[in-house]
C-alpha cells in the first residue's frame, strides 16, 4: 500500500503549494512584528487543518452537492494560477498577514501554510493517490515547515533574494505541470478527451 513514488510526488506537490521557502520573507516580517514565531504551535495547527480537510473534505463537498472530480478540476486551476504567480512574479492571491496584533499562529498556520490552495490540493490528491501516502507526504511537509520556521533568519542570510527567486520559479514550473496532469486525468475520466 505504501508507495515511495507516490509519497515523493505528494510531498513535492504539497511543498510547491505551501511554498514555505518562498514565504520566508513574510515569516521574517511577522517575526519582527510579533517578536517571535511560535513554530511548534503553527506547525501543529496547520497539520490539524490539513488532516481534517483530507478526511472531511469529501463530506463537505457532498453537503454542497459537488463531486471530487469537479473539486479536483477547480483545484487544478488554482494550482495552475499559483504556478503562474510564482513564475511571473505577480500576486494573484493575497494572504492577510498585515495585522501586527495577530498571533503568529493565525496568519502562519492559516492561511499561509494550510490555506485554500493547500486544502483544495489535498482533495485533488485524494482522487489521485492512496490515503496513507498522502498522510506521509503531509507529515514530511510539516517537518520541513517546522525546520524552516525555526531557521528562517539563517535561511534569509544564506539564500538571499536571488536564491528565493530561483526556487519560486522552479517550483512554479513544477506546479504548472502538476495542474495540467490533474486537468488531463479528470477530463479523461469524464470522457471529454481520449487517450491514445
Amino acid at each position: 500500500m505504501l508507495n515511495l513514488k507516490e509519497i515523493f510526488s505528494v510531498s513535492l506537490i504539497l511543498f510547491s503549494i505551501i511554498d514555505i521557502v518562498g514565504s520566508v520573507p513574510v515569516i521574517i516580517d511577522l517575526r519582527k512584528k510579533a517578536g517571535h514565531i511560535q513554530s511548534e504551535k503553527a506547525t501543529i495547527v496547520a497539520g490539524i487543518i490539513m488532516i481534517a480537510f483530507l478526511f472531511l473534505g469529501e463530506s463537505i463537498l457532498k453537503l454542497f452537492g459537488l463531486d471530487v472530480q469537479s473539486f479536483a478540476l477547480a483545484g487544478a486551476i488554482i494550482i495552475f494560477l499559483i504556478g503562474m504567480e510564482m513564475i511571473l512574479g505577480v500576486q494573484l492571491f493575497k494572504a492577510d498577514v498585515d495585522d501586527a496584533a495577530s498571533s503568529s499562529i493565525v496568519p502562519l498556520a492559516f492561511p499561509l501554510i494550510a490555506g485554500a490552495g493547500t486544502m483544495t490540493t489535498l482533495v485533488s490528491l485524494r482522487s489521485e493517490y492512496e490515503l496513507y501516502n498522502i498522510l506521509i507526504g503531509i507529515v514530511i511537509n510539516l517537518a520541513f515547515v517546522y525546520v524552516v520556521l525555526k531557521t528562517s533568519g539563517w535561511l534569509e542570510r544564506k539564500l538571499g533574494v536571488a536564491g528565493f527567486n530561483i526556487i519560486r520559479k522552479v517550483f512554479g514550473i513544477i506546479l504548472l505541470a502538476i495542474a495540467v496532469k490533474i486537468i488531463k486525468s479528470n477530463l479523461v475520466s469524464w470522457g471529454v478527451i481520449q487517450v491514445s
